[in-house]
């Protein structure tokens, strides 16, 4: 969650470049891989935000990125990266994740419109549609 507040925040903002995990608060006990999964997410995001949204766009034409609520945007992009870059990740794990923020911080059709685009784009993985994505380099 700490990792979608910090994303939502710089799509706001328009500013991509040294993100932190602003929100993450320090009394909360999480444990320490929890901690670095969030990192690696918000960094791999602000990187590859852009290619991101293209994926979106492939897999939700009717739907321009710059239309979509700033949270659902963010929602998938978290769950494409997880898709695409952490094969760790169980795919159904990062959807059901996904649609669940969307059912806290979305609208009501949110949680619907996540699954669609996020059950797309995991066809598109496993038919090899989408391989990777050139993240931006850091330090941009």
């Amino acid at each position: 969650m700490a990792a979608l507040q910090s994303l939502f925040a710089a799509d706001v903002r328009g500013i991509w470049n040294d993100l932190r995990l602003e929100w993450l608060d320090e009394d909360e006990d999480l444990p320490e891989n929890a901690v670095e999964f969030a990192h690696e997410l918000l960094c791999g995001v602000s990187r590859s935000h852009l290619g991101l949204d293209n994926v979106i766009t492939r897999y939700a034409p009717a739907w321009p990125v710059s239309q979509l609520s700033v949270i659902d945007r963010n929602i998938l992009r978290i769950a494409l990266f997880e898709l695409i870059y952490t094969p760790e990740t169980p795919r159904k794990t990062a959807i059901n994740e996904a649609v669940e923020l969307a059912k806290i911080f979305g609208s009501e059709s949110s949680a619907r419109f996540v699954n669609g685009v996020l059950g797309s784009a995991m066809s598109g993985l496993e038919s090899g549609e989408i391989v990777t994505i050139e993240p931006v380099p850091e330090g941009r």
